[in-house]
């Protein structure tokens, strides 16, 4: 019998990231097993954790830190130029005050990979990420969870980098062309959402990103790339081409949230979404 490879795909959305580590950690319960992840932002630095297999360790130190100024804060923006304090998340954090398990992570043989967009051509790479004490898949990683205008670009062998999700915010079409037979896509939106054209944002994008030319239009055309995705995703859904779990109702959380019940409501509702779907999903992946 020939080994299905399974995929699975986690779109960003900050705090609403936190959906997808209850989703993770179910998966790691029932030992739901994948070959490979696309992670996007959140989605990516929440899809390290599945491949450590630390189950709870993403709801952890979010509920932990939320409200600690250098760790996701206005403040860390102000001191450092990143919003999400480089130094307290990517090295004090997974070193020190909530060990992430490197070993594990390069030990285990499921495929990683994380979404960025290259600011000069304007479009998507898709970097394996198989060993995070590797400095450049770090710093890929680090790329993909930035949030532009509150970030700094971030350098990798001589390309610039910045959110995966501004030119690939669900990046299923990736995973089918890297072989991957089911897939899994995990959103953080509520059936029915849809981008709305932010002229703002369009504007704040010429004026701060004015050397790339290839990024403004990538981002300021973000919204009809999204909702073209959405479209061709809830029509391989209803084909059963591809399995999506989303939030079954809305959840009042910010994109930078200091509220620990906001967060745990987050996790809770992807953990229990992902049980509730539990039947449906083995259902698919077996047939």
């Amino acid at each position: 019998m020939i080994k299905l490879k399974i995929g699975l795909v986690l779109e960003g959305g900050a705090m609403r990231g936190l959906y997808t580590a209850g989703m993770l950690d179910l998966l790691m319960e029932e030992n739901i097993l994948v070959d490979g992840i696309i992670g996007v932002s959140a989605g990516a630095l929440i899809g390290i954790n599945y491949k450590s297999k630390q189950i709870g360790r993403a709801l952890r130190y979010n509920k932990k830190y939320c409200n600690n100024k250098n760790y996701l804060s206005f403040y860390s923006y102000l001191k450092t130029g990143n919003i999400l304090n480089k130094e307290f998340a990517f090295n004090k954090l997974v070193n020190e005050l909530d060990p992430f398990d490197f070993k594990t992570y390069k030990k285990n043989k499921v495929d990683m990979y994380a979404t960025v967009t290259n600011i000069e051509t304007g479009k998507a790479e898709y970097h394996k990420i198989n060993d995070l004490n590797n400095i450049n898949n770090m710093e890929y990683l680090r790329a993909s969870g930035t949030i532009p205008h509150l970030s700094k670009i971030v350098e990798v062998n001589n390309n610039k980098y910045l959110d995966g999700g501004i030119a690939d915010s669900i990046p299923f079409k990736k995973m089918k062309k890297l072989g991957y037979d089911k897939i899994i896509v995990v959103l953080t939106r509520i059936e029915g959402y849809t981008k709305k054209r932010n002229k703002l944002v369009e504007l704040l994008n010429k004026v701060k990103y004015k050397e790339y030319p290839n990024y403004i239009y990538t981002a300021n055309n973000r919204y009809k790339m999204y909702n073209t995705e959405i479209e061709e995703l809830e029509e391989l859904e209803h084909n059963k081409d591809i399995f999506v779990i989303r939030p079954s109702r809305y959840v009042d959380i910010k994109r930078i949230e200091h509220n620990p019940s906001k967060i745990e409501e987050m996790y809770n509702l992807g953990y229990n979404d992902t049980k509730n779907s539990l039947k449906e999903l083995k259902k698919y992946l077996e047939e």
